[in-house]
């Protein structure tokens, strides 16, 4: 049976030993936001190089990919701000912050600046 606003995929049913026939909605269940189905890279690039001009000593991480989301970079000013974007590929994220002067370290072996987790416990102090 068709449903309006759902895809179907069949799966196989391990337990039942059988293929099974699951509806997916379409539309994501917060907010009933559409799923983002391409990316505006421009614009994200362009977030990515107003927040290193804008603010002093902002150094990148990158994030490796995980089950649940794509490669990332997060760049975090002298002051432990900090802003979080999706990268297609990390040696063009490289790239791109060399050419902006930017110095580019992996999360993975450095682990994340002390002034990011102060900034955090500020902006909670601040929230309640």
């Amino acid at each position: 049976m068709e449903v309006p606003g759902t895809a179907h995929r069949t799966v196989c049913d391990a337990a039942a030993s059988h293929l099974v026939t699951v509806r997916f909605p379409l539309r994501c269940e917060v907010g009933n936001t559409p799923p983002r189905r391409g990316r505006d890279l421009r614009a994200e690039s362009a977030h990515l190089e107003e927040f290193v001009r804008s603010r002093a000593g902002v150094e990148a991480f990158l994030e490796p990919r995980t089950t649940v989301t794509e490669n990332t970079v997060i760049l975090i000013a002298a002051d432990g701000e900090w802003t979080r974007r999706r990268v297609a590929d990390p040696a063009a994220a490289r790239q791109f912050f060399h050419r902006l002067g930017t110095p580019c370290y992996d999360v993975r072996l450095v682990g994340y600046p002390q002034r990011m987790r102060d900034y955090n416990a500020r902006r909670k102090a601040l929230d309640r």
